[in-house]
């Protein structure tokens, strides 16, 4: 009784300054993610230059914060729901900021790959956090718009980068700007962890550990009216009963990963990481691709330029075909709980897949070209954040008790960086051996293929509290 009245009070509240408070800070992670991955398109043409990186030196250092990012979020979404949300919230920027500081100072290629695949680790476990800080927190009439809008700050970190980069550029036209660019995202990050501080624990985690009195704290701190009647008492566990017997750390890990797998949960686990996986396959494979379509439309524009002056023209190009990034997060954020998780998420894949044909259909030299690929990049673009890019990020939250909430969103966001490295990896070969339009058109049925799993797997999530879907399993 006492839990659901804690709960339901979270759940009802107003939206106060307080819960903007802790939805910014949550963002933010997210942010420095998106400023991050931006950031670091505009300067690898310039690690490449300065260390003479080889093609397969190329790969990994563009995939090595995506790869960590796979460890940091499977670590850092069971280290959230074993010791606490707010421990691993301030853990995981430390990591980023030393690293992203060491980075700069890289002395070659190696060392580079090094720091940034530790860089990764801090940016990978801040997706399990914030998604759980904001689900929990937020009352439930908003929460899905509330995880979409903090989803949308990776779309204000790409423009952040393009902007500080391209002046970056501007300022100090060399092939060692790169190190000034890394080094950019830790003064944000430094003054968000100190931000985050002040910040309290979440009342779900507190309420699972059966700790009541915190819990109830930190609802006050949220509604200071808040009163719970004095007759309805916490529920205690029987005095007969024996504690029950510890486990070891890993033992604990290995049962709440198995959980996950059980009958009960193996639908909602396929939903969560399937469609994701398949999501960021698309997205940084095709990612890749922007710069180089970008550079053969207009090759005879940047004829004779010098590679810092083509680095500063494509950037600029390929940050005005983001615009349809941001507004396809406007869009999500407006038709969240209008439309639905589900139908948007399958839309979206549908969209993208359109996208991907559209510019299977472009041929290099025909007058088309430009708009063509324009209109394909824009629509992919356009829908993947109306749609799964921001849906993917949302479903984990919800769809999990709390126990379990950090670790199934850590488990979703490791293997969708898997299919982010896979495809910042696979895509380029492919594109190699059989060409940008075979490569084009795998990318779509690779969207089909993630529209056919989640109408497979589709939950009805829209209106309903935490504790329904918990209770709908």
């Amino acid at each position: 009784m006492a839990c659901k009245i804690i709960t339901e009070a979270m759940d009802d509240a107003p939206f106060t300054m307080r819960h903007a408070h802790i939805w910014f800070l949550s963002s933010m992670g997210i942010f420095l993610d998106g400023f991050d991955l931006f950031v670091m398109s505009i300067a690898l043409p310039l690690i490449i230059v300065q260390f003479a990186a080889t093609p397969v030196q190329q790969g990994i250092v563009g995939a090595a914060a995506v790869v960590g990012a796979i460890f940091g979020a499977l670590i850092g979404g069971r280290l959230c729901d074993r010791f606490g949300r707010k421990k691993v919230f301030l853990v995981d920027l430390l990591v980023f900021i030393i690293f992203a500081v060491l980075s700069a100072f890289a002395w070659d290629i190696w060392s580079l790959i090094l720091f940034r695949f530790l860089l990764g680790i801090g940016i990978g476990a801040d997706y399990p956090v914030c998604a759980s800080y904001v689900s929990e927190f937020m009352p439930k009439r908003i929460r899905g718009r509330m995880l979409i809008a903090a989803f949308s700050f990776q779309a204000v970190g790409i423009f952040a980068a393009a902007g500080i980069g391209l002046v970056i550029l501007a300022l100090h036209p060399s092939e060692s700007a790169w190190r000034i660019m890394l080094v950019a995202g830790a003064i944000p990050a430094i003054v968000i962890l100190i931000l985050r501080r002040s910040i309290p624990e979440s009342a779900r985690w507190y309420i699972q550990r059966r700790e009541w009195k915190l819990a109830t704290g930190v609802v006050r701190y949220l509604i200071p009216d808040f009163t719970m009647d004095k007759s309805i008492k916490p529920p205690v566990e029987a005095a007969a009963k024996p504690a029950p017997e510890k486990k070891a750390a890993w033992h604990v890990t290995l049962d709440s990963y198995a959980e996950l797998f059980n009958r009960k949960n193996l639908r909602r686990t396929i939903l969560i990481t399937v469609p994701w996986f398949l999501m960021d396959f698309a997205f940084y494979g095709v990612g890749i691709f922007t710069p180089i379509l970008i550079a053969s439309m207009m090759g005879a524009h940047a004829t004779g330029l010098n590679f810092i002056a083509q680095d500063f023209y494509s950037s600029g190009l390929t940050a005005v075909l983001d615009v349809f990034l941001v507004l396809g997060f406007i869009l999500n954020i407006i038709f969240i709980e209008r439309v639905g998780r589900m139908r948007l998420q399958l839309a979206g894949f549908i969209g993208m897949a359109a996208g991907m044909f559209i510019l299977a259909l472009s041929q290099s030299g025909s007058e088309t070209i430009i708009a063509l690929a324009f209109v394909g990049f824009g629509l992919f673009n356009l829908l993947q954040n109306w749609g799964p890019n921001a849906t993917t990020f949302l479903l984990p939250a919800e769809l999990f008790p709390t126990r379990l909430r950090a670790t199934a969103h850590g488990l979703g966001a490791g293997i969708a960086k898997v299919g982010a490295a896979c495809g910042i990896m696979f895509v380029p070969l492919m594109k190699a051996s059989y060409g940008v339009r075979v490569t084009v058109i795998f990318m779509g049925v690779i969207c089909i293929i993630a529209f056919v799993v989640t109408w497979l797997t589709r939950i009805d999530m829209t209106g309903k509290s935490l504790e329904d879907l918990e209770d709908a399993a």
